[in-house]
C-alpha cells in the first residue's frame, strides 16, 4: 500500500489504531532527526513561516 493509499484509509477508517500506527511509523522512519534552535526575532519567526509555507506547497504538488 502506498503512503497516500494509507493515510487515505486511515482517514476513512479513523477507528483502526493499527492502522494508525501504521501510519505514524511509516512516516516517521524517514523522517530526519535534526532539530532547529527556537526562532528569537520577528524576522526569523517570518523566515520559519516563509518556510513551512513553502514546504506545505511543495507537498502538495507532489
Amino acid at each position: 500500500m502506498t503512503k497516500a493509499e494509507l493515510r487515505a484509509y486511515v482517514v476513512a477508517h479513523p477507528n483502526d489504531q493499527a492502522a494508525f500506527y501504521a501510519f505514524v511509523d511509516r512516516f516517521t522512519a524517514g523522517a530526519t532527526t535534526e532539530t532547529f534552535a527556537m526562532p528569537q526575532s520577528p524576522a526569523e519567526i517570518a523566515e520559519v513561516d516563509s518556510l513551512v509555507r513553502q514546504k506545505i506547497e511543495q507537498i502538495q504538488t507532489e
